[in-house]
């Protein structure tokens, strides 16, 4: 069975300030749904494929445990151990950590996909990882997966 992904936002929905680069740019909560006893960590990779150089990476963080949560505003920092624990790589904007939807102005709306992955195993992977370091560590290692798309347009 695979993960349900929620936020405060529902699938489709707009992306709420708050959590964007015209906001506070934390991230939402998001909420993880029907996680297999064999989970042993969690993976989030946010992304916009809208973007105009291509896919732009938001926010990768893994070793999550398999809670139902992964608390608001969780810190920019390569690992984390409170309000859960995390280890967080480098996002597109070149920093660690979560960075908010930010498109370019009177680009149109863009697709934020919030992707959540349980795997078998915790990653031996360092903090700052690349996101693809992250893909090649996780191979393999996926038994589940689910998915919540935000909106976001700037005017």
């Amino acid at each position: 069975m695979d993960l349900e992904v929620g936020s405060i936002f529902h699938d489709g929905d707009t992306i709420p300030v708050e959590f964007t680069c015209d906001g506070e740019n934390v991230n939402p909560p998001i909420f993880i749904g029907h996680i297999d006893p064999d989970v042993k960590s969690l993976v989030i990779i946010m992304d916009d494929p809208d973007a105009p150089g291509g896919t732009f990476t938001h926010w990768i963080a893994w070793n999550i445990p398999p809670l139902g949560e992964i608390p608001k505003g969780v810190p920019p920092q390569p690992e984390v151990d409170a309000p859960v624990h995390v280890v967080q790589g480098r996002n597109d904007f070149g920093r660690i950590g979560y960075g908010g939807p930010c498109p370019p102005r009177g680009h149109g709306v863009h697709h934020y996909h919030f992707k959540v992955y349980g795997l078998d195993t915790t990653l031996n992977l360092k903090p700052g990882s690349s996101r693809k370091e992250l893909e090649r560590a996780m191979e393999g290692h996926v038994i589940q997966w689910g998915e919540l798309v935000g909106l976001y347009e700037r005017k």
